[in-house]
């Protein structure tokens, strides 16, 4: 079970370590509140990514 939930975690923190990374690149501005913004909003994105997948895969 450990290893099931350690992948689960590597793929989300990839999935938000790109999905910010793309944000950084889009926003014109970079502020705190931006970056803090786009991180959110990539956890957020980055559940649903892995749950989409998670779904496809059945």
């Amino acid at each position: 079970m450990a290893r099931g939930v350690a992948g689960a975690v590597a793929e989300v923190l990839a999935w938000w370590a790109g999905l910010t990374a793309v944000w950084t690149v889009l926003i014109s501005r970079a502020d705190t509140l931006e970056l803090a913004v786009g991180a959110g909003a990539a956890l957020l994105a980055a559940c649903a990514a892995r749950g989409a997948r998670r779904a496809a895969d059945r």
